[in-house]
């Protein structure tokens, strides 16, 4: 164990496997945010998990805006603040709350495809997929990368798939460099700006119709398909009349010596 102060600012499976981890280690965090749209059954689990004492500042993501609730966190001395997994978007106050900043998890292959579902966008314009963490700075998801992993994807991926495939690859990713992280020896590797994409949440429903009288190729009129393939998430969609369809795909690679042999068979 450190004597580093460390912000935990956690959600969904991600921020419990972290603040798990924290845990394990017996890493005492000084501060941890939870968010307070989450259930509270995980949040509680979080903090159940993470190594919390009765020095531990324990807020919701709703506090945070508030001056008192900010000038606490200062009064903190917090070293390095931690996103893993955080739905929202941090102000730049809090970002100079860190002596030497946030480190952000996102679940994309920077600079491909900052913002919003980079799971949907990375099969849609085939773009590289991983995960991705990284130095916050106002600008969204450009920071310079301390640690990041390709994931390589196939016909076979959906947008489910990548989805929780960047969960599970992120948190080994954290593991793997945890003694770096918790030592300050934390690389910065400056983004190449001109690979960078970005999406908004706006953008994935427009992108998600399928036009019944455009050509597509089929390549992209799969990939398209597969990337909203995300249950219990609306699918792609068109609407024929005044009806509107949704559509779902999975592709299953075949074998072709079993299938020779199914073949022979019959």
């Amino acid at each position: 164990m450190t004597n580093r102060s460390i912000a935990l600012f956690a959600a969904d499976e991600v921020g419990r496997d972290v603040a798990g981890f924290f845990g394990q280690k017996n890493q005492k965090l000084d501060c941890l945010v939870l968010d307070a749209d989450e259930a509270k059954i995980q949040r509680d689990e979080i903090q159940k998990r993470a190594a919390l004492n009765n020095d531990t500042s324990i807020y919701l993501s709703s506090e945070l805006t508030t001056e008192y609730a900010q000038n606490e966190l200062r009064s903190l001395d917090i070293d390095i603040g931690i996103l893993a997994w955080w739905p929202y978007m941090i102000s730049e106050e809090l970002i100079n709350v860190a002596n030497e900043g946030f480190l952000n998890f996102h679940p994309s292959y920077l600079p491909y495809n900052r913002g919003r579902d980079p799971n949907f966008w990375s099969i849609v314009e085939d773009t590289p997929f991983g995960v991705s963490i990284h130095w916050v700075e106002p600008e969204i998801d450009s920071g310079p990368i301390a640690f990041q992993r390709r994931i390589e994807k196939s016909w076979e991926d959906t947008g489910e798939d990548l989805y929780n495939a960047a969960q599970q690859k992120i948190v080994e990713l954290f593991i793997h460099n945890y003694d770096c992280i918790i030592s300050g020896q934390i690389p910065r590797e400056p983004q190449d700006d001109s690979k960078a994409t970005y999406h908004t949440r706006h953008e994935l429903e427009p992108t998600s119709e399928i036009e019944l009288d455009k050509k597509y190729t089929a390549r992209n009129l799969l990939n398209l398909i597969r990337a909203r393939t995300f249950s219990p998430h609306p699918g792609a969609w068109f609407t024929d009349g005044n009806t509107r369809y949704e559509v779902r795909i999975k592709v299953n690679k075949v074998d072709r010596e079993t299938k020779e042999e199914n073949n022979e068979a019959q």
